[in-house]
């Protein structure tokens, strides 16, 4: 689906699908940006009370493994994000299918 990281193919090389429409802006950066503080909220919590770790070091620790969860959900979030434009028609994509 992407011709690069986060850059989206025109078209479609098996079903000629038109992605040039697909416009997600911001909301995965949002979304990666979200889960990564959920996900590393009870770690920051544990290290900072459990274990009584110096902040430097638990900064050390954490922000490295927050950069590279954002960069890594990227793409998938992006991905997701322009199908869910597709299934439901917005952007100026259209519904294909009979409603069920």
């Amino acid at each position: 689906m992407f011709r690069k990281w986060l850059k989206p193919v025109e078209r479609c090389r098996a079903c000629g699908q038109d992605w040039s429409l697909a416009r997600a802006d911001d909301i995965p950066a949002y979304i990666a940006i979200l889960l990564t503080g959920h996900i590393l909220a009870p770690l920051i919590i544990y290290l900072a009370g459990d274990l009584e770790m110096r902040p430097l070091v638990a900064g050390a620790l954490v922000l490295p493994l927050a950069t590279a969860m954002v960069i890594a959900g990227l793409q998938p979030i992006k991905g997701a994000v322009i199908a869910m434009q597709w299934w439901l028609g917005m952007q100026g994509f259209h519904k294909e299918r009979r409603g069920s």
